[in-house]
Order: structure tokens, then sequence, then C-alpha cells
């Protein structure tokens, strides 16, 4: 008996400890953006960004492996530095903001690949679509102490999606718009 009450004991010791071990991360919206690369008429690449990144990471300061990503990105940010071409992005042929404004990432897994670098798994859903894709992590860097007095650290992720995958832009050949999208998120994440 005394055994048992010892072992419940240590337990609820234990669970504060656990709980502790995880701290809650948002993106300073200022310094965090997903940029993308694509190929345009087979002869040169064209980049933007989308804005306003909002969502949380969840730390797991014990074990990285089982921290968690839940990541949502305004589509309606899309800016390439021309408001033409961004217009076309938004409009119902592309992206269709009206009635697919954001973008999310969950993540499924994440994997320790050497001091500073990660694999995260997850699902990105785009465009009323949802597909795995890999991202390959540079990060954390940090914690540095932010402007608004609280921990920032830092991660660089990249992938690359298929534009067919995701039902964007469909209508254009790969000889007009590549199918390949390079992504690279760069995000300033504020401790909470």
């Amino acid at each position: 008996m005394k055994r048992l009450a010892l072992a419940f004991g240590t337990m609820a010791l234990a669970a504060p400890l656990a709980i502790a071990q995880t701290s809650t991360w948002v993106p300073d919206k200022a310094h965090s953006e997903v940029d993308f690369t694509i190929l345009h008429m087979s002869l040169s690449k064209v980049h933007g960004h989308f804005g306003n990144i909002g969502g949380k990471i969840t730390l797991n300061d014990a074990d990285i492996s089982k921290s968690s990503v839940d990541v949502t990105i305004d589509v309606s940010t899309v800016d390439t530095g021309n408001s033409m071409r961004d217009n076309d992005l938004k409009g119902e042929s592309m992206f269709d903001v009206g009635k697919f404004p954001t973008a999310t990432f969950t993540s499924t897994s994440v994997a320790k690949k050497g001091d500073k670098q990660l694999t995260v798994n997850g699902n990105l859903t785009l465009h009323g679509m949802t597909k795995p894709v890999v991202l390959e992590v540079d990060g954390p860097t940090g914690p540095v102490p932010g402007m608004d007095k609280k921990p920032h650290s830092g991660f660089s992720a990249t992938t690359t999606i298929s534009r067919n995958a995701f039902g964007i832009g469909t209508k254009y050949p790969a000889s007009v718009l590549g199918d390949d999208i390079q992504l690279t998120i760069d995000m300033d994440v504020a401790k909470q």
C-alpha cells in the first residue's frame, strides 16, 4: 500500500513538471512571412510573399520532438510587387481568396535533424485542399529579449509544393507557370 501511495505521490509531483516543460510561442506579425518563388514562362523566377502570419508553436523544452506547430497564413496579403499580378493571384483562377482567404499548416511530427535543425512533417491546407508537406527547418535561434519584453526565437523553414496538386492556376501549362512553388517561411516568435 505504501508503494502505491508513493507511486501516486511521485506521479502527482511529476505532472506539474511535465506541464512546465512546454511553452507557447506566437508569430511576431511584423517580422514573420512566407516567401514564394515560381518559374514564369520557363525564363525567370517570380518572387512574392504573404504576411499576417498567425497561430502558435507549442515548444517542448525537454524533448523538441514532442513540439507542435499550428500556423495560419493570410493568403489575401499576397504581394509580388506588381498590383495587377497580385489582383490576378487573388482571383478565382488562382488563390481565390474570396473563397479561401487563409492557408493553414498543422504539424504531425517534429524530428531533430542536427544541432539547430529540424524536420517538421505536417498538413498544408491551401485553396481548399489538404496535402502532406515536409518542412526543413533551421532553428530555433535565440531566445533574445524583444522590445515587448518577451523572449523571442527564430525559425526558417523551406519546402517545395506542387501548384497543380493544390488546384492553383490549373489552366496554365508548366511552360507558362511552373508547377513547383518554393516556399521559405521565416518566423520570429514570442513566448507567451
